[in-house]
C-alpha cells in the first residue's frame, strides 16, 4: 500500500542566522510542530532532510551551533533523518531509494528555504514522479536581491516560488488544510 511522507527540510538553528536576512512566514516552525503531531499520532513516515554543508562560513556546517534540529520539530529516534550537501535533498542522499523501499509516493513538504531546499526538491520529487504537496505556511523565504538590485521581499519570493510549484510541480495547501484530512 503506497503512503504519503512528512517530508521536513532543513529545519535547523542555523536559519535563525542574521546572515539571512528577514524572512516570512514567523510561524512555520508550530505549524511543521503541528503537521509532524498529525503524522505521528497516524503512525505516519516522516523523514527529516538536514544541511550539512560543505561551505566553510556557512552556519549549516555540521560541527557548527547551527546545524541542529531546531527542538520544535527535531527527529524521533525511529524517524528517518537524511543529510544532504546540495540544495536538492535527492542529490547523492539515498532519499529516493528511501522512498522506493518504503513504497512512498507522495510527499508533504515543509521546512526552509521556500525558494532555495523546498522548491528544488520538490520540482525533483514532480519530476521523479512522487505526488507534491507545499504547506505554504510551514515553508518560509528570505528577500532575494536580483542582478538588477531591486529588492524583493520575502513575502514577494515566497509568493512567487509557490505560484511557480503550484503552477507545474505540486500542490499548494496550509497547515489548516493538512490537518482538516485534505488529500495529497
Amino acid at each position: 500500500m503506497a503512503t504519503t511522507a512528512l517530508l521536513i527540510i532543513d529545519m535547523q538553528q542555523a536559519i535563525d542566522d542574521a546572515k539571512w536576512g528577514a524572512r516570512n512566514n514567523p510561524d512555520a516552525e508550530a505549524n511543521t510542530s503541528k503537521l509532524l503531531g498529525y503524522w505521528r499520532t497516524c503512525g505516519l513516515p516522516v523523514v527529516h532532510i538536514r544541511h550539512d554543508s560543505v561551505e566553510p562560513g556557512s552556519p549549516y556546517r555540521p560541527g557548527q551551533p547551527g546545524h541542529a534540529f531546531k527542538d520544535l520539530v527535531a527527529p524521533f529516534e525511529y524517524e528517518k533523518v537524511i543529510g544532504k550537501a546540495t540544495n536538492n535533498a535527492f542529490i547523492h542522499t539515498g532519499l529516493n531509494d528511501y522512498l522506493v523501499d518504503n513504497d512512498i509516493n507522495a510527499l508533504v513538504m515543509c521546512g526552509v528555504l521556500t525558494q532555495h531546499s523546498v522548491d528544488t526538491t520538490a520540482r525533483m520529487a514532480a519530476s521523479l514522479g512522487y505526488r507534491v504537496l507545499v504547506v505554504s505556511d510551514a515553508t518560509a523565504a528570505t528577500g532575494v536581491k536580483d542582478g538588477r538590485g531591486k529588492v524583493w521581499t520575502a513575502d514577494d519570493v515566497h509568493a512567487l516560488t509557490v505560484a511557480h510549484l503550484a503552477a507545474d510541480y505540486a500542490t499548494i495547501a496550509t497547515t489548516a488544510d493538512i490537518l482538516a484530512g485534505f488529500e495529497v
